[in-house]
């Protein structure tokens, strides 16, 4: 940690410990690749008891769905199940490797969301933004500004992530705190505070959101255009 410290160029301490960022080491090595996928499709499970119980009203008139980053498709089957009239589409690096096979309303899309983002009324983004800075941040929420449906139409994107400060319990403040400190470590990221996601959805060209406190530190965030 001494050498981040003292060092010029501020990379994160995975890349100086590494020599390649953590995005890069997982394109370049597909054991960790599938680690990080598996890991990112067992910690849907924080959210899809939630969604199950209140996405009548989440998904309200929606009739598709892009799930970005969505790895090997797991919110998204979960999704696709129980809300039958979702249409969802699963965009992530093409070195992701799901089965889709069997999933009749959930298809896969290799891409990136830095250059586009395919449309439909709702786009999802589920422990995405923590990994990025505000500038890459409001890059992301562009694009995805560009490819949902009017907010008359029902579009909308729904952020799946920690509001820092949203609870004062010291259960929930604990895991915000780890969180933070991994997020400084390994990617340009961080945990925001209801205020810094609001300076976000306005530097986006967004007009309003709204937060759904889930379980424990998570949020459902509802940002309208």
């Amino acid at each position: 940690m001494g050498d981040w410290f003292l060092q010029e160029e501020k990379k994160m301490p995975f890349e100086l410990a590494h020599g390649v960022s953590l995005w890069e080491m997982a394109g370049q090595d597909s054991k960790l690749s599938k680690i990080f996928n598996d890991a990112m499709a067992s910690s849907s499970c924080l959210f899809t008891d939630f969604i199950i119980k209140n996405g009548g009203n989440i998904f309200k008139g929606t009739e598709s769905l892009v799930d970005v980053g969505g790895g090997v498709g797991a919110i998204s089957k979960v999704i696709a199940e129980n809300f039958p009239h979702v249409k969802c589409t699963v965009l992530d690096l093409p070195r992701v490797e799901g089965d889709f096979s069997n999933d009749r309303n959930v298809k896969f899309v290799p891409g990136d969301m830095f250059n586009y983002i395919p449309p439909a009324d709702v786009v999802l983004l589920k422990w995405i933004l923590h990994c990025w800075s505000d500038e890459n941040c409001i890059k992301i929420l562009r694009r995805c500004k560009q490819a949902i449906s009017s907010r008359e139409a029902g579009g909308k994107v729904l952020i799946l992530e920690a509001v820092v400060g949203s609870t004062s319990s010291m259960i929930s403040k604990e895991p915000r705190l780890l969180f933070d400190l991994m997020m400084m470590n390994a990617t340009e990221g961080v945990e925001r505070d209801e205020q810094q996601w609001s300076k976000l959805f306005t530097e986006s060209g967004f007009s309003s959101y709204n937060i759904i406190h889930t379980i424990g530190f998570m949020s459902i965030i509802e940002v309208y255009p």
